[in-house]
C-alpha cells in the first residue's frame, strides 16, 4: 500500500511503524472473513480492511472524525486478522497509533469520557477494586442484573507451597484478577510446585498496563510496565528466578510487548527487552514439563469428564498460542468437545465489554452456544476477562484450565 504520511506524523517512531505497517497490506481482504465486528455488522469500515484505510487517511493528513473514531471504537483488537492476514500486517499495532491520533484530534466528552476515566483510574489499582468487588457481593441481589452479572461471587484461593525447590518463577498477580479468580494463581502454584517450581509473587507489581494502554493513556500503561520491571528486575538481575509467568493471557500479550512499548526508552530499554524475553504463559510453562506432567497423572482413575475449552483471543492471536492448552487437557484425560468458529473473540476484550455492551453481548451469546452445544459438563479458558464475561450468561459452570490440571494432580498426590 503506497503511503505519504502527513508532517506531524512523518519523522516520528510511530510514523516510521505505522508507514512499514501499511505498506505490508496488500488489501487483500482476507481478514474480513474472520473479523467479528465485520460479521456482525456487514460494514466495510468495521472490518481491519476499512479501519486501515481510515487510520492511513488520518496519518495522511485528513481530519478524523467522531465517525472514524467509531469504527475504531467497534474494534475489539482480537487479532484474529493478523492470524489470517499472509502479508504479516502488525494490525494491532496500527491500530494503537491510530487511535491515539484520532483520539488527540476527536477528544472525547460527557458520559463517555468520564466513563473511560474511571476504568482507567479504577480497574488497575488491585486493592481499590478488590474494595469495590466486596461491596458489591454484598449488595449483589439489590444491583441491575446487568451489573450484578459482572460481580462475580467469592471463592477460595486454596493454599500457596511455600518455596521449596531451586527453580522458581514469578507470577503477575495483576488487578483484577486476585480479587475475582484468586484459585487461578494458586493452582498455578501447586501444579509448577508438583513439577519443581516455585511459584513467588511480587507485591510491588501490579497491573501489567493494558487497561490504561488501551484506553487512552499510554504514557500511563507505559508506567506500569516500568513499575512491574522495577518490581521484578532484581530477581530477574540476580538470576533468582528464569521466567515471569502470566496465567491471564491478555495480560500476557501486553507483558510480552514491554520490549516494543519502551524501546525508545534508555533506562528501561535493555530491561523490558529482557523481561519480554522471559514472560511466559503459564501454558508454555506447563507443557514443557509434560513428560513430569504425564507421570504425575499416570495413577489417575475415573470417567473422562467432557470439556470445552474457549481460546482467548490473546492467547491464540496475540500470543500465537495454538494447540497446547489442548493438549495439556486431552493428556489429563479430559475429553474436549468440539467448538464452531473458535477463532472468533467471545466479545470481553479488557473493557470492550463496558464500553461496547450491545455488540459485546452479541458475540458472548454467539460463543456460549458454540461453546455449550457440543455437550461439555464444564467451559474452561486461560484469560480471566473471558471467563467473567462468558460465566455472566453460561449454563454451566466456568474455570481457567489450569484449575483442572490442579485437580487431577491433586487426585494423584
Amino acid at each position: 500500500m503506497q503511503t505519504n504520511l502527513a508532517d506531524f506524523i512523518r519523522d516520528t517512531p510511530e510514523g516510521r511503524e505505522a508507514e512499514e505497517i501499511l505498506r505490508k497490506c496488500v488489501h487483500c481482504g482476507f481478514c474480513t472473513a474472520t473479523c467479528p465486528t465485520y460479521q456482525l455488522l456487514g460494514d466495510e469500515l468495521d472490518g481491519p480492511r476499512g479501519r486501515i484505510y481510515l487510520i492511513k487517511q488520518v496519518l495522511e493528513g485528513q481530519p478524523a472524525t467522531e465517525k472514524t473514531r467509531l469504527h475504531l471504537d467497534r474494534c475489539l483488537t482480537c487479532r484474529s486478522c493478523e492470524s489470517t492476514c499472509p502479508s504479516g500486517v502488525q494490525y494491532g499495532r496500527l491500530a494503537d497509533i491510530g487511535r491515539h491520533v484520532v483520539e488527540q484530534q476527536v477528544p472525547r466528552t460527557g458520559v463517555d469520557r468520564l466513563t473511560r476515566a474511571a476504568l482507567r483510574e479504577f480497574v488497575p489499582r488491585g486493592k481499590l477494586f478488590g474494595a469495590a468487588l466486596g461491596v458489591g457481593r454484598l449488595l449483589r441481589p439489590l444491583l441491575p442484573r446487568a451489573l450484578a452479572d459482572k460481580v462475580a461471587p467469592a471463592e477460595a484461593a486454596g493454599p500457596w507451597p511455600a518455596p521449596r525447590h531451586a527453580r522458581r518463577m514469578i507470577a503477575l498477580s495483576g488487578c483484577v484478577q486476585p480479587a475475582m479468580r484468586p484459585a487461578i494463581n494458586a493452582a498455578t502454584a501447586r501444579v509448577l510446585d508438583r513439577l519443581g517450581i516455585s511459584l513467588l509473587e511480587e507485591a510491588r507489581a501490579g497491573c501489567c498496563g493494558a487497561v490504561r494502554f488501551h484506553l487512552h493513556d499510554q504514557h500511563g500503561g507505559r508506567d506500569d510496565a516500568r513499575r512491574n520491571i522495577d518490581a521484578w528486575w532484581p530477581a530477574v538481575a540476580g538470576g533468582e528466578v528464569e521466567a515471569i509467568v502470566v496465567t491471564a493471557s491478555g495480560c500476557g500479550v501486553q507483558v510480552r510487548d514491554y520490549g516494543h512499548l519502551l524501546k525508545d526508552d534508555p533506562a528501561y530499554a535493555v530491561k523490558a527487552a529482557r523481561i519480554a524475553a522471559i514472560s511466559r504463559d503459564v501454558a508454555e510453562v506447563v507443557a514443557a514439563e509434560a513428560d513430569t506432567l504425564k507421570a504425575l497423572l499416570a495413577g489417575g482413575t475415573g470417567p473422562r469428564r467432557r470439556i470445552a475449552f474457549h481460546a482467548p483471543c490473546s492467547l491464540q492471536h496475540g500470543l500465537k498460542i495454538r494447540g497446547t492448552v489442548e493438549g495439556l487437557l486431552t493428556a489429563a484425560g479430559f475429553e474436549l468437545t468440539p467448538v464452531r468458529d473458535a477463532h472468533l473473540c467471545c466479545g470481553s476484550a479488557g473493557t470492550y465489554s463496558l464500553l461496547q455492551p450491545e455488540l459485546s453481548g452479541r458475540l458472548r451469546d454467539d460463543k456460549l452456544a458454540a461453546l455449550q452445544d457440543g455437550g461439555a459438563q464444564c467451559i474452561v479458558s486461560a484469560n480471566v476477562g473471558c471467563i467473567e464475561h462468558l460465566a455472566a450468561g453460561a449454563r454451566l459452570p466456568i474455570r481457567h484450565w489450569i484449575e483442572l490440571i490442579d485437580e487431577k494432580v491433586t487426585q494423584t498426590a
